[in-house]
């Protein structure tokens, strides 16, 4: 490597992308020396300060040394040779990522690797590849094994890869035929609107078998909101694609397995990559098709580094897939039996096609809503009695029930009815949740615990309670409630709880789904996680414990929110229509509530999501609230709630007199609905605006008055600050 402390005129400038915030004032990329012209997208390591970082090779038409003073220009370190450039269309999706989102590119662009690469070494990376070839050459599962790429490149398969030949699927039903040859002509993003259980998931296996059937090098992305849905949906790719690559990415590997699945999709080995939120900036260079499945769930929006909406990158990054190219060149569908009020708006306008697909898989009846009216219920009731004994027959029918109740722990707050003392966390504005298991307190923001008091800590009383009911105590109530019932064999009912801390341990959710599809329980208890993607046979009650809390929550999208949780939690009852049939029994969604003549329950009994979402849109057009218009949270954190309010409500004022202003509104800081995490207190400003043009302008243009608002003595202690565009939750 020459030396570039003198500034030798033959070395070559080059324009390297590094992790730093927006805020820093060092540019979109920093320029250092190589002895030879780099290609953009080249991984390379470069020293800043006294550092040693990952970086990326960019674009920089015109970039010279000229006006550098000797030394100012440091050289390239390493060049990760082995691995090919990330390509154009991946550099423009993490660019417009970075500029939509308001981040600086290096850190969307280096987030999005795999955390191994980014400290491995040039010479460690080799021996890795080398590593990985030869255990595919040796490995009986590659024998034989079919292709389609350059002959001198041989192919690394991870150990979860299988070959053989591609299976045939069932025989599509009419509005699965239609459904797939309309998405195969589609000129713009695709809405598939299907009820649980129409076959929406058999309409992406096609979609992707055609695809690779007409051209062995391209690549599918198929993209899941949670992890706990990834293992069924691999599953069934790898039956069906045994032939082909396939391949996840999710935070739930290793580190290890995150760079191995990484470099097979980079490296164009992979054809199929699964994959929830984080899939969306994997590299893959011939990419053709992405699937955005449950597109309406709230996990494809990260809530921490960028602020991204990976269902909104998916529509972008076909779009930037197909330039130059025929318009279908990359095609990208979003499925859901509860869309987004966003894409809902979209298709409705004709910018996305709508596809429909109103009728389940062989006929299958939709549950019939059943309300029950808590306020004619026995005092204190847990489970209406009609509720209990409806569960208890259709486990003597070797039936299953599923109930939900989306808040784990047994309590979620233990008090004190005599002093008023109540089990808050220490470190946040919120409780912590009483977990009987372990009798533990718990914060589920901060992740305090300590261990449940003997006595109440404020008087000494004895007597201290559990408030409220978690899905430890429905479980446990559940056993006692239905302990003199009997399953099919005779033997008492079999509750399982399914929620995050009952499937902590690794590969315990794939042995309790395991033995919910087999028969072994006859009850599933859990929160949301057991609501959606799961083909559950032989369900055909489901219940909603506690409906309430989203009838009337102060965020604007709690009814959107709670409307989908019931539609797709009753769409796991009733999937196998033989079985329903032979049963001769009914299927039916059981929900507890207080209102049962609220509006929301109207259109749930008809399973009617069009005329939920026309009311929905009708009241946000008159409150211009998104779709209708455009907002961004402008979120700051410090040690004090003043500091951080002072924070935003002088950048506001600063921020007057830049671009797009007058299309704006600025509302004044408030704290945020959990005020104080982890001793760090939260305020926010919400921005709104009727032009999303104008709102960008403005938050460019902004970040520099947001910086300069936290030298002002009013902001001392502020900690950090973060601007998340189209948020969720206000």
């Amino acid at each position: 490597m020459a030396d570039a402390g003198d500034l030798n005129l033959s070395l070559t400038p080059l324009a390297v992308v590094v992790t730093t915030p927006a805020y820093s004032g060092l540019g979109p990329a920093l320029t250092y020396v190589h002895d030879r012209p780099l290609e953009p997208g080249t991984l390379v390591r470069v020293p800043l300060g006294k550092r040693e970082l990952l970086g990326l090779v960019w674009e920089a038409p015109g970039l010279s040394l000229e006006g550098l003073e000797p030394g100012q220009a440091r050289a390239v370190l390493q060049v990760f040779d082995a691995i090919p450039p990330l390509n154009a269309a991946w550099r423009g999706l993490a660019s417009f990522a970075a500029r939509y989102y308001q981040r600086s590119l290096g850190e969307v662009a280096l987030a999005a690797l795999p955390p191994q690469l980014r400290d491995l070494q040039v010479e460690q990376l080799a021996r890795k590849l080398k590593r990985l070839a030869k255990a595919a050459a040796g490995s009986p599962k590659t024998q034989g094994r079919q292709f389609n790429q350059a002959a001198d490149s041989e192919p690394v398969m991870p150990e979860s890869w299988s070959v053989g030949d591609t299976k045939a699927g069932p025989e599509l039903s009419p509005e699965q035929a239609i459904a797939l040859e309309r998405f195969q002509t589609a000129d713009r993003p695709a809405l598939l609107f299907g009820t649980t259980g129409s076959g929406k998931t058999e309409i992406y296996l096609r979609a992707v078998q055609e695809l690779l059937e007409q051209d062995p090098q391209a690549q599918a992305l198929i993209m899941v909101p949670e992890i706990n849905l990834t293992p069924q949906l691999e599953a069934r790719f790898m039956e069906r694609f045994a032939r082909w690559g396939v391949v996840s990415l999710h935070s739930g590997l290793t580190p290890a397995q995150r760079l191995d699945h990484w470099l097979a999709a980079h490296q164009g080995r992979a054809r199929i990559v699964l994959g929830t939120r984080m899939a969306i900036f994997a590299s893959l260079p011939q990419l053709r098709l992405i699937v955005v499945d449950e597109e309406h769930d709230p996990s494809y929006k990260s809530q921490e580094g960028a602020r991204y909406s990976a269902r909104d990158l998916a529509v972008y990054r076909a779009k930037r897939e197909n330039q130059g190219r025929a318009p279908g060149h990359c095609r990208v569908l979003l499925g859901s039996a509860t869309p987004s009020l966003e894409s809902w708006r979209a298709a409705e306008i004709g910018r996305y096609l709508k596809l429909e697909m109103p009728q389940r898989i062989g006929g299958g009846a939709l549950p019939r809503l059943r309300l029950v009216n808590m306020n004619h219920q026995p005092k204190q009731c847990v489970l209406a009695p009609a509720l209990l004994e409806s569960i208890a027959e259709r486990a003597a029918r070797g039936e299953q029930s599923m109930l939900l109740l989306n808040r784990r722990g047994y309590a979620p707050v233990l008090a004190c009815h005599a002093c008023g003392w109540k089990s808050d966390c220490p470190h946040c504005s919120a409780h912590a949740v009483f977990h009987k298991i372990d009798r533990t307190l718990r914060c589920h923001h901060c992740g305090y615990s300590s261990r449940v008091p003997y006595a109440c800590p404020g008087c000494g009383n004895l007597d201290i309670a559990p408030v409220g009911r978690g899905t430890e105590q429905l479980e446990e109530q559940l056993v006692g409630l239905l302990a003199h019932a009997r399953r099919a064999d005779g033997e008492p009912i079999r509750v399982l709880r399914l929620d995050a801390d009952s499937t902590r341990a690794k590969g315990s959710l794939e042995q309790q789904l395991a033995g919910m599809h087999e028969g072994e329980f006859d009850v599933l208890v859990g929160t949301q996680m057991i609501a959606k993607g799961h083909d559950f046979r032989r369900i055909t009650l489901v219940a909603s414990v506690n409906a309430d809390g989203g009838l009337f929550a102060s965020d604007y999208r709690a009814p959107e929110r709670l409307f989908a949780l019931l539609l797709q939690a009753a769409g796991r009852a009733g999937r196998d229509a033989e079985f329903v049939a032979a049963q001769d029994t009914a299927v039916e969604l059981w929900v507890q509530t207080w209102y049962p003549e609220h509006p929301l329950f109207v259109a749930l009994a008809q399973h009617d999501y069009p005329a939920f979402a026309t009311q929905q849109l009708e009241e946000r057009e008159a409150a211009l609230m998104p779709p209708y218009s455009f907002q961004a949270l402008v979120r700051a954190e410090a040690r004090t709630q003043e500091a951080a309010q002072a924070l935003l409500n002088l950048a506001a004022q600063a921020g007057e007199p830049l671009p797009g202003r007058e299309h704006l509104t600025l509302y004044p800081a408030v704290p945020m609905a959990i005020q104080r995490v982890a001793n760090v207190e939260r305020a926010q400003m919400l921005i709104e605006s009727d032009s999303r043009p104008a709102l960008q302008a403005f938050l460019a243009a902004w970040q520099e008055q947001l910086q300069l608002a936290r030298s002002q003595p009013e902001a001392k202690g502020v900690l950090r600050w973060a601007i998340d565009v189209d948020p969720l939750a206000i």
